[in-house]
This record gives C-alpha cells, sequence and structure tokens, in this order.
C-alpha cells in the first residue's frame, strides 16, 4: 500500500501543480474616466412635464427658460461602484432666476443640485 502511495504521489506530483493567477487590475478608488456627453433630467414642478435631454461638451441646449452647458462628464471605470458627476452651467433667461454653476453626481443628487423654485435637474448618466 505504502509503495502505492508513493508512486502516486510522484506520478501526480507535477502535473498537478497549480498555475500562479495574477490579481485583478483593480482601479485606485478616485479614478474617473471622461466621456463626451451627458444625459439630464428636467422636472417642471408647475406642470409637472419631465423631459430627459442629452448634452455634449461646451453646446448649450435651451430648455423652457434655462440654458444648461456640459463642461465635463466623467463616469466610475467599471470594477469600481458605478456613479456619474458632470460639470454644468444652468442659467435662466428670466431676470432675479437662481442658476447653477458646479458638478452634479448621479448617486448623490441632493448633494449639489440647481435650487430653483420652478425646476429640477438631475443628472441621469454620461454618455
Amino acid at each position: 500500500m505504502r509503495r502505492v502511495l508513493l508512486m502516486l504521489c510522484c506520478v501526480a506530483g507535477p502535473a498537478m501543480a497549480a498555475e500562479e493567477i495574477p490579481p485583478p487590475k483593480l482601479s485606485p478608488p478616485d479614478t474617473w474616466v471622461p466621456h463626451p456627453g451627458a444625459t439630464i433630467r428636467v422636472l417642471n414642478k408647475i406642470d409637472s412635464t419631465v423631459q430627459t435631454i442629452h448634452l455634449t461638451e461646451n453646446t448649450p441646449v435651451q430648455v423652457q427658460y434655462l440654458t444648461i452647458k456640459l463642461s465635463a462628464c466623467f463616469v466610475r471605470p467599471p470594477d469600481l461602484r458605478p456613479d456619474a458627476t458632470a460639470h454644468l452651467t444652468i442659467t435662466d433667461s428670466r431676470p432675479d432666476a437662481p442658476g447653477f454653476d458646479g458638478w452634479m453626481l448621479q448617486q448623490e443628487p441632493s448633494l449639489n443640485m440647481l435650487e430653483h423654485p420652478v425646476y429640477d435637474v438631475q443628472l441621469v448618466g454620461c454618455g
């Protein structure tokens, strides 16, 4: 019996050697990938209409009284938690109406938002 075990160890030993697999490459947690466009949702709180708008960088879009311009849009790489951020400049053509110039986050819409009595603007994503 001992002879059989010894023979099996010698024959099976090299064939059963484990192949070393390198660990997967992970992106650092602060990695963002640029995209040339963004999708936003604009809610008119007076008449309850919602419009989904696609923006391209540095091309202003008119949505009712608002002019919205995208400066940049970034997403997380696929190996990190999904999120998107966009730098938007929003102006209202009516005098004394509030505007917005800053970054909006898809996963944290209330962190930085347009504070307007008529409109809500939310980032849907990049691309």
